[in-house]
Formats: structure tokens, C-alpha cells, sequence
């Protein structure tokens, strides 16, 4: 299976829809893709929504740390939300929740993060 990635900008936040599958086979698209939307749209915060992703492992946890890490350091926050069971708890055991907040919807991840729409 492969994976989707739809992008939408709403401001300066990214909002990241993932489906299918993110593993060692699409990493490389999705980091290309995220990191593209973000130079192109200048995006300060960045919304990872998951509720239709499948499957992960390690790529794709090196993807979406490697993406906090590049918006921290633009002054912007990063947040997750709906998170399904299986991908909850690859998050749970490699410690993602303690740096990233992690929302029910992206309705709620929005609002935490304060813009301004």
C-alpha cells in the first residue's frame, strides 16, 4: 500500500492529512512534499492529521520528528491529531507525546494553536 498526502494551508498553518501506509518506502515523498508546503506557503505551524493512516514505523517517526524540529526552529508549533490505536502506540513507546501535543481533531488542533484565521 502506499501512501497519501494532502496539504492544505489555512494562514500560516500546514495541515497534513496522511492515509495509507508511512514506512521506508514513502518517507522520502512525505518529508519531500511537508518540507516543499512549508518553504513554498512560508507555514509557521504545522498540523499532522493521521486519522486515516494505517500503518508507520521508524521512517516515518524520523519524519514527523524531523518536521518538529524545522518548525521549532522557526519560532512554530507542531501538532497531532487522530491518532489511531496501532500509530497511538508507536507515538506512546517512542516518547513523541512528551515534545508534541496530540488532539482528537483538527478542529481542536487548530484551536490550540491560537492563530488567527
Amino acid at each position: 500500500m502506499n501512501v497519501n498526502v494532502e496539504l492544505e494551508h489555512q494562514k500560516h498553518v500546514l495541515i497534513v492529512r496522511l492515509s495509507g501506509e508511512l514506512d521506508h518506502h514513502t518517507a522520502d515523498l512525505v518529508r519531500m512534499q511537508i518540507d516543499d508546503a512549508i518553504v513554498r506557503r512560508q507555514s509557521e505551524h504545522l498540523i499532522l492529521s493521521l486519522k486515516d493512516l494505517q500503518f508507520m514505523d521508524s521512517s516515518g517517526l524520523g519524519i514527523i520528528l524531523g518536521r518538529y524540529k524545522s518548525i521549532k526552529q522557526k519560532g512554530g508549533k507542531m501538532v497531532v491529531c487522530g491518532v489511531n490505536p496501532p500509530v497511538y502506540r508507536l507515538f506512546e513507546m517512542s516518547g513523541l507525546f512528551k515534545i508534541m501535543p496530540i488532539y482528537e481533531n483538527e478542529g481542536t488542533a487548530l484551536s490550540s494553536l491560537e492563530v488567527a484565521l
